[in-house]
């Protein structure tokens, strides 16, 4: 694939270059690899972008158990919720915290376990051609300015890596799962988020 760059969207920031490398990971991410994952069917079909939420305990941010989570290392005896779920087996090829830091868990190349049972445009497991990120935030509360800058330089790097990738083919978890998910909620602004993509 090569090394791609593009150029972020916020004015503050439109001289500096986002890069994708050829193994598909994300240079200004920070790296915490995820054991789950499996390889995609095809990396040539590469062609959604899911944007979902999540918080750890249920809203409440900031802390390691985002992280944690994604990588088994949740412990259950943390906090009752944990029980329910550390042993869900789930990630998202990026977490952007509030504070627009950017961590990436697995390579866009391979496919992570963020759609579940999921269906975009008639076609059904978006985990096989989708990219998964995951917003810190909860349905409710408003995402930050610094998440909704550093989805904006992501995205725009991913189209130009995954040209299949176009505004018309990015979507939430809830409308690709409406039956099971509302993410990443009514609180996301989709307009301000669109405004800054490129063409």
């Amino acid at each position: 694939m090569g090394k791609v760059t593009s150029y972020c969207a916020s004015r503050k920031e439109s001289e500096t270059k986002m890069t994708i490398s050829s193994n598909g990971w994300y240079d200004n991410a920070r790296h915490v690899p995820s054991p789950y994952f499996d390889v995609r069917p095809s990396v040539d079909d590469i062609s959604l972008l899911v944007v979902h939420n999540i918080s750890l305990p249920p809203g409440q941010f900031g802390g390691p158990y985002i992280e944690q989570f994604f990588t088994g290392k949740l412990d259950p005896a943390e906090h009752p919720f944990f029980k329910v779920i550390h042993q869900m087996g789930v990630s998202a090829h990026c977490l952007i915290r509030r504070d627009g830091e950017v961590v990436q868990f697995v390579s866009f190349l391979n496919r992570a376990w963020h759609a579940g049972q999921s269906s975009f445009a008639g076609r059904e497991r978006c985990n096989d051609y989708s990219i998964g990120i995951e917003l810190e935030g909860s349905d409710f509360v408003a995402y930050t300015e610094q998440q909704y800058q550093s989805l904006t330089q992501l995205t725009n790097t991913l189209m130009s890596t995954f040209p299949q990738i176009t505004r018309q083919r990015i979507t939430g978890h809830q409308y690709i799962a409406p039956l099971r998910k509302t993410d990443p909620g009514l609180v996301f602004d989709w307009q301000k988020f669109k405004k800054n993509l490129k063409a």
